[in-house]
């Protein structure tokens, strides 16, 4: 084993909490909020996003 430890001033990525998004931003990135109940399929989502 290497006793060679990597030292940074910035904290792991893991721990610095994410910053805020504006939520026209965030639905731009990522479009509309879906429902977590509604089961979809494979087909059903692809459709959905050309129609």
């Amino acid at each position: 084993m290497s006793s060679y430890t990597t030292r940074s001033s910035r904290p792991h990525e893991s721990v610095v909490p994410r910053t805020h998004i504006d939520p026209s931003q965030r639905y731009r990135a990522y479009g509309p909020i879906q429902p977590m109940d509604e089961p979809r399929s494979f087909l059903a989502r692809l459709f959905s996003f050309l129609g």
